[in-house]
């Protein structure tokens, strides 16, 4: 049994990464080997939770990965540690759209049996608190809502008030935190600045996130509060027996994984899972390297930033003419999003790689959310027919937005053909979780050639 707290919120800017990440940064400074967490898909956040705490952040999202799946992948990711701090996602009940509770952050804490911590923006209020809090405890008899955190807090006074109005809420106060512009992270277009593009102002705002929470919260209470949880039933996820057995036994191939500042976007759990399938897993940062490491038997491209980088990506024509060759090779090549982008021939009219017929270019619509979808051709991640869910989640367009060999149908919100397969290559906008298709690790590994 592992110690565990969900931190919630009544809506999104709230503080709640604010909060998470800053208690993460406290117990780990006080040395308790602490296990991080994020409800949903978002791929941002958990660099900071790494940061944090010198262990992989990981994703919990019952839409991707399908509500059993989330007490084994929280058992696998916080073996061995003392305690888990999971931050949310959105407002506490928001989940997918049209399907009630589901992958909301009220959901994954019922399904973690864990005390939810809920973060407030009292900035705008005082005694009207004690309702908010009220409504959001009594909502679902099943969600246990056993503290709060005030955040902005704008004087003693406002604290004082705002303590007051809580006493009739039956909810204790177990932390206060002041405003402090100094420890905001910086955002664009699609969230807070990754922690891979500004490592050492990263490391500045993790440290004065502890500062501050240890300065406002109550750290003895509230881990008191994650000792309370009960055990969780049922055993840890775990790849290799997700992935059956190795799909090439006797042999490790090389997969190259791309990384650095522009692909920043990834599930622990892939990397994970290629490795249980017999792989040998490297990685690379295509904004420096100029050719894939040695032995590349296949390619991992996933999502990040490449709209950012483009002229750094464009200019390094070496590794892009090796990328091009590796494709033009047989060799399996995995892209999504950020991948896609660079492997089309070029974007914002920076040269790619040409691998795909198509022109990638910033939009300024946001393209975002969960999607159904079913695998149109055969490819090196699924069968044709193959049903899985994802998640878009980009400001970029591609045209043509699929190739004559489609990836994916996508069912929601509306019908449409996306993606490209042709030989080994599959590249789509679409973000997939491994984990609840263990099934396609094996499947690209076994393509691999040694």
């Amino acid at each position: 049994m592992v110690a565990r707290l969900v931190i919630a919120a009544p809506s999104s800017g709230s503080g709640k990464t604010t909060v998470a990440t800053g208690l993460m940064a406290a117990f780990a400074a006080a040395g308790l080997a602490v296990s991080p967490h994020k409800v949903g898909p978002d791929y941002i956040d958990p660099g900071y939770h790494a940061l944090a705490t010198g262990r992989p952040g990981r994703n919990l999202d019952a839409y991707l990965c399908g509500p059993d799946l989330i007490a084994p992948l929280f058992a696998h990711g916080s073996a061995g540690c003392d305690l888990a701090v999971v931050e949310g996602v959105m407002g506490m009940y928001d989940g997918a759209a049209g399907q009630g509770e589901l992958a909301s952050t009220a959901h994954v804490a019922k399904l973690l049996r864990a005390p939810v911590v809920l973060v407030v923006d009292a900035s705008s209020q005082s005694r009207s608190v004690a309702a908010l809090v009220h409504g959001f405890a009594s909502w679902d008899p099943e969600v246990r809502v056993a503290g709060v955190i005030l955040n902005k807090v704008g004087s003693d006074r406002h604290e004082t008030l705002l303590r007051e109005a809580l006493e009739e809420s039956g909810v204790p106060v177990l932390g206060a935190l002041r405003r402090a512009r100094q420890v905001r992270a910086p955002s664009r277009h699609l969230g807070l600045v990754p922690v891979a593009e500004r490592q050492a102002e990263a490391v500045e705002s993790v440290a004065a996130l502890a500062a501050q929470v240890r300065q406002g919260c109550d750290l003895e209470a509230l881990l008191a509060l994650a000792r309370s949880a009960p055990p969780l039933p049922g055993g840890a996820w775990d790849p290799g027996a997700a992935s059956v057995s190795p799909a090439t036994a006797g042999r490790a191939p090389r997969v190259a994984v791309a990384g650095g500042a522009a692909f920043t976007f990834s599930y622990a759990e892939h990397t994970e899972l290629l490795t249980a399938a017999g792989a040998e897993v490297v990685p690379f940062d295509p904004l420096h390297d100029e050719r894939l490491p040695d032995g590349t038997a296949g390619l991992v491209i996933g999502g990040g930033f490449p709209e950012v980088y483009a002229p750094e990506l464009s200019a390094n024509e070496p590794l892009r003419e090796a990328v091009a060759e590796l494709a033009r090779s047989g060799a399996p090549v995995a892209a999504e999003c950020a991948g896609l982008l660079y492997l089309a021939r070029e974007l914002d009219g920076k040269p790619m790689c040409g691998v795909l017929d198509a022109e990638a270019r910033m939009s300024e619509r946001l393209t975002l959310g969960y999607r159904e979808a079913v695998a149109v051709s055969d490819s090196v991640l699924a069968a044709a027919g193959t049903r899985t869910r994802g998640h878009e989640f980009h400001r970029t367009v591609v045209e043509p937005g699929a190739g004559p060999a489609p990836a994916w149908g996508l069912h929601a919100p509306e019908r449409r053909v996306e993606g490209f397969v042709q030989h080994n290559v599959h590249a789509s906008y679409l973000h997939t979780h491994w984990a609840a298709r263990p099934d396609a690790a094996r499947r690209f590994v076994d393509r691999c050639t040694p």
